[in-house]
C-alpha cells in the first residue's frame, strides 16, 4: 500500500535532510519515525568498525526511502565494552557505558515524542545493545504512551528469513561476528573497506579460564557445560576468538548482502504498516516539563 507521505516533496526522508517545516508536513501524514542504532567496534582483521552501524544505517534508509518513513541519523554509538581489548592494543572501539547509552536514548525519544512522533522503532545492528536498553524502552512506553518497537534485522542463532541465503552451516556461525552475513552486508555498502585478504576463518570456543569442561560455539553470554546453557558470564570478545572473527568471511558476496538488506527493509516497511493500524494515546508529551529531565 502507497503510504501518502510518498507524495511529500522531499530531498530525502532522513530527519538530519529536511527542515522544520517539513517535519511539520511529514506530521500531519504520519506520526511513525525509525531511529537506526548500532556501535563502532572492532570486527575482526577484515571489516571497519562501522560494521554494526552499516546494517542498521541500510535497512532503516532502505525502508524510508522506499515507502516514505521518516528516519534519523544513525546513532553509531553502543554498548561495546567487550570490544575494548587491553590497554594501548589500538582495537579502536569505542562504547558507552550502559548509564550513558539508556540517558541518550531516553532523550533522543523523549525529544521526538515532544514534536508529535507517537511511533518510535529503534533499528538495532549490535546484539549488545539488547543487553542494556529494556528499561529505557519501557519507560519510554510507560511515562508517554507512545508505541515503541525494537527491530534486530540481523542473524545470529536465529537465521530467520535468510536461511536460504547463508551458506555456512550452523556449526560456522554465518550470522556472527565478521562472518559471512556481515561480509556479505559491508561489500553491498562499499567493497572499498572490506579487506578480503586479512579475512580470518574462526570460531568461537571457551574461555581457557573456564577449564576444558565448558564448550562456547557462538558470541551469546552462555557457555555450555554438561551439554546445557545455564550459565551466562560477563565474555570479553578476545577470550572466546582470537582473531575477533566467528565464521567464514569469504562465504560473503555483495550478492547476498544486497538480499539481506533488501529482505530486511520489506519486512520493516510491512511491519510499520501494521503498526499504524494500532491506536496510540500520548498522555505525557512535552519534555520542557517532565521532572525527569531536570538536573539533579
Amino acid at each position: 500500500m502507497a503510504r501518502k507521505t510518498k507524495d511529500l516533496k522531499f530531498p530525502s526522508f532522513c530527519l538530519g535532510d529536511l527542515t522544520y517545516v517539513d517535519i511539520q508536513a511529514y506530521l500531519k501524514l504520519s506520526d511513525t519515525i525509525l531511529i537506526p542504532h548500532a556501535s563502532l567496534e572492532q570486527h575482526g582483521p577484515h571489516l571497519p568498525l562501522y560494521t554494526d552501524t552499516i546494517t542498521s544505517t541500510e535497512v532503516a534508509s532502505r525502508a524510508g526511502e522506499e515507502a516514505g518513513i521518516l528516519y534519523t541519523p544513525t546513532l553509531w554509538l553502543g554498548y561495546s565494552p567487550q570490544h575494548m581489548r587491553a590497554p594501548g592494543f589500538g582495537a579502536g572501539t569505542i562504547t558507552l557505558r550502559s548509564n550513558t547509552l539508556l540517558n541518550v536514548i531516553y532523550d533522543i525519544g523523549r525529544s521526538l515524542i515532544h514534536h508529535g512522533f507517537n511511533r518510535l522503532i529503534f533499528v538495532n545492528g549490535h546484539g549488545s545493545n539488547v543487553k542494556v536498553l529494556d528499561p529505557v524502552l519501557r519507560r519510554l512506553r510507560y511515562e508517554t504512551g507512545a508505541l515503541i518497537g525494537f527491530y534486530k534485522p540481523y542473524a545470529e542463532r536465529y537465521i530467520g528469513m535468510l536461511k536460504d541465503v547463508l551458506e555456512g552451516t550452523p556449526e560456522q556461525t554465518p550470522g556472527w561476528h565478521a562472518g559471512e552475513l556481515e561480509t556479505a552486508q559491508v561489500l553491498a555498502h562499499n567493497p572499498n573497506i572490506v579487506r578480503m585478504d586479512r579475512a580470518a576463518v574462526d570460531k568461537a570456543h571457551a574461555p581457557q579460564w573456564l577449564g576444558p569442561a565448558w564448550v562456547k560455539k557462538d558470541g551469546m553470554p552462555d557457555a555450555e557445560f554438561q551439554g546445557y546453557q545455564y550459565f551466562n558470564f560477563p565474555f570479553d570478545h578476545e577470550e572466546f576468538t582470537d582473531s575477533g572473527v566467528m565464521g567464514v568471511p569469504s562465504m560473503g558476496t555483495a550478492e547476498k548482502g544486497e538480499i539481506a538488506f533488501s529482505r530486511f527493509a520489506k519486512h520493516l516497511i510491512d511491519a510499520v504498516e501494521e503498526l499504524e493500524k494500532v491506536e496510540v494515546t500520548v498522555h505525557n508529551r512535552d519534555w520542557t516539563v517532565d521532572k525527569a529531565w531536570q538536573p539533579s
